[in-house]
């Protein structure tokens, strides 16, 4: 890691030791920095009502120049959610991981951006090409290059 990563990453750590995370977001895991986990709910009446995912955060020497690589975790005890705007691989389209992203925001930003995104989602379904997409996705979902063409979900 570079000073300007590891210096940001150490940053985004003590402030959520000393301040917490907001209501529905945990930090699982932040061992090193270079991936990080976490587990998001939506809190209060939604389609995901009692239904808790797990993010990964996988950074690299860029970052915060470039987004961190952030999917839901897909396990055999753990799905992600079934949203218009994630694949069942867990990889998330979503702007604000790529053409969108700033270096201004934060870990706990993205946490934040993703909850909203669930909480505001109004059918459960997957994206239109997620069998296709899955078949040939790359393992980094950064190398994906999405279209954004939905802001409505």
């Amino acid at each position: 890691m570079t000073s300007i990563s590891s210096r940001r990453l150490a940053k985004e750590l003590m402030e959520i030791k000393n301040e917490g995370c907001p209501v529905g977001i945990n930090l699982v895991q932040a061992d090193d920095f270079s991936t990080w986990l976490f587990t998001i709910e939506v809190m209060g009446e939604s389609l995901y009502q009692n239904e808790k995912f797990t993010l990964q955060f996988r950074f690299d020497q860029q970052y915060p120049i470039s987004s961190p690589a952030v999917q839901f975790v897909v396990t055999e005890g753990r799905q992600a959610p079934v949203h218009p705007h994630v694949y069942s691989n867990g990889h998330i389209c979503a702007s604000i991981l790529g053409n969108e992203w700033s270096p201004v925001l934060s870990v706990i930003a993205v946490c934040v951006t993703l909850q909203s995104m669930l909480a505001s989602c109004k059918e459960k379904h997957r994206p239109v090409d997620n069998d296709r997409y899955v078949k040939h996705a790359p393992e980094n979902p950064k190398k994906t290059r999405f279209h954004y063409d939905d802001d409505t979900v």
